[in-house]
């Protein structure tokens, strides 16, 4: 059972897997403020532009309030995920450790200021001892 369970953390953790989810769940928020658009712009200024109707102050305030409301509930579930997110990777790099950086191949003469191999006893270009 354990075998199992570490199996579907990694397969549910891993980075391709968490991008497709935030990218579903914000493409239907994004898809939320595209019918806002459509339902409290588009449709109302063609309905308008072609006599089939005409609108109040108060009509045109409730469309923009609506779409402002869609985008507020996007940056909202944005802002959610990011954190999410941000706490997910948190998490995930607590179990490793760092890595060491490589150790440095060269080194500067402190007589000549040349760069000699990190390993080297003399300079090659003023031979001094180091």
């Amino acid at each position: 059972m354990r075998k199992f369970i570490a199996e579907f953390k990694e397969f549910a953790l891993r980075g391709n897997m968490l991008e497709m989810a935030v990218g579903i769940i914000i493409g239907g928020a994004f898809s939320d403020i595209v019918k806002a658009l459509t339902a409290n712009f588009i449709d109302p200024l063609l309905k308008f532009v072609t006599g089939a109707e005409t609108y109040t102050f108060q009509q045109i305030a409730g469309f923009a309030s609506s779409f402002i409301s869609a985008l507020v509930n996007f940056f909202i579930m944005a802002f959610v995920l990011f954190c999410l997110l941000k706490g997910v990777n948190k998490l995930m790099s607590l179990g490793l450790k760092k890595e060491n950086p490589p150790a440095p191949v060269t080194k500067v003469c402190p007589y000549c200021k040349s760069k000699i191999p990190a390993d080297a006893v003399r300079c090659a270009y003023c031979t001094s001892q180091l």
